[in-house]
């Protein structure tokens, strides 16, 4: 039986053409800037985000903290959504680690922070206080329905920004879904950003790996921070070379992922005892709701796992899933006669 694995965009595999990169892949030294291969994928991947620099790390919580540690110093207060994926599944590495404060305000529904609150939240000078150094924003925002974060709000974040002052990153670990939902370039949605992360191991299909990109100082000081966590690789090169491939053969292929979210949503949407917003489903992440008094989301995920199909339990009542380069029409058409033929087994409304 083929396992259809709805849990995640990060299941995703190497493609032939990755897989051919890496085996002949030039390689050298990386902590000594001596990789062809990884200054290559570098210097595409600034040139994607409009930065003048980039750096490659190993994942995007890496990305993120090393962010962080670059533009915070130790009792630094960050401002960012509560339910940002740094705040809530980067195991506090920014306290941790870096000895910075988050300070959360609330996530709209379509991952958009609230202007005023966040203004309200920026902190004054005073020796009881914290320095409020940075914000984040997050696009897409997997929590909020992998909505798409337009560059108007980026742009107006980014203003106030500046006005107090202070820095902007974005996770923007599946940035190019957001591109291409918008239909706009990934470095227009960054260009008020002062860095951005984002993942070449979701959508785009690699392996392994992230880069972080913003200014050429910037940049230095990431890589020491970098080193600090335990980031520095070798001949990294056999893995920035399926990142290349991804930069040019992954991204033109994304808007295939949300068309394929879209009709799992209308499927769903269809089902009694499931309830799902569709006018969310923007890019390749799907939430839905099943009715508690019907079925309890794990035995949910263990009944349709029973027929090959994995999908994430997010909570008592919710379920997520995510479509990538590995799902079919055919994969969504198995799936929702699976949860069909599950839900209609269960217990009656």
């Amino acid at each position: 039986m083929r396992w259809i694995d709805l849990r995640s965009d990060t299941v995703t595999q190497p493609t032939p053409a990755m897989r051919r990169a890496m085996s002949d892949a030039s390689v050298g030294d990386d902590v000594f800037g001596e990789d062809p291969t990884v200054r290559r994928l570098e210097e595409m991947a600034a040139e994607r985000m409009g930065k003048e620099q980039s750096l490659f790390v190993a994942s995007g919580t890496m990305g993120n903290l090393v962010s962080l540690l670059t533009h915070c110093g130790r009792g630094s207060e960050i401002i960012l959504g509560d339910q940002s994926h740094i705040f809530l599944y980067e195991q506090g590495g920014c306290a941790a680690l870096g000895g910075i404060q988050p300070r959360t305000i609330q996530n709209r529904s379509d991952g958009t922070l609230d202007l005023g609150e966040m203004e309200a939240a920026i902190r004054g000078d005073n020796i009881h206080f914290p320095r409020t150094r940075l914000i984040v924003l997050e696009n897409t925002h997997n929590r909020c329905h992998g909505s798409p974060i337009g560059d108007d709000h980026t742009g107006s974040v980014g203003r106030l920004a500046r006005r107090y002052g202070l820095k902007l990153h974005v996770d923007g670990a599946r940035i190019f879904n957001a591109a291409a939902a918008l239909q706009t370039k990934a470095e227009k949605l960054v260009e008020a950003a002062d860095s951005v992360s984002f993942c070449l191991s979701k959508g785009l299909a690699a392996p392994v790996g992230s880069l972080i990109c913003g200014s050429t100082e910037f940049i230095t000081e990431a890589r020491r921070n970098r080193k600090i966590v335990g980031g520095g690789m070798r001949q990294a090169g056999v893995l920035a070379a399926a990142g290349i491939v991804a930069l040019q053969e992954m991204v033109a292929r994304l808007s295939e992922d949300h068309l394929l979210a879209r009709k799992l949503a209308e499927g769903v949407s269809e089902i009694a005892g499931l309830h799902v917003n569709v006018d969310l489903v923007k890019t390749n992440i799907v939430f839905f709701e099943i009715e508690p008094a019907r079925l309890q989301v794990d035995e949910f995920s263990r009944q349709v796992a029973h027929h090959g199909i994995r999908v994430l339990p997010l909570g008592p009542h919710q379920i997520r899933a995510v479509t990538h380069y590995h799902i079919t029409s055919e994969d969504i058409d198995r799936t929702l006669a699976v949860i069909r033929s599950v839900m209609k087994k269960a217990k009656p409304a």
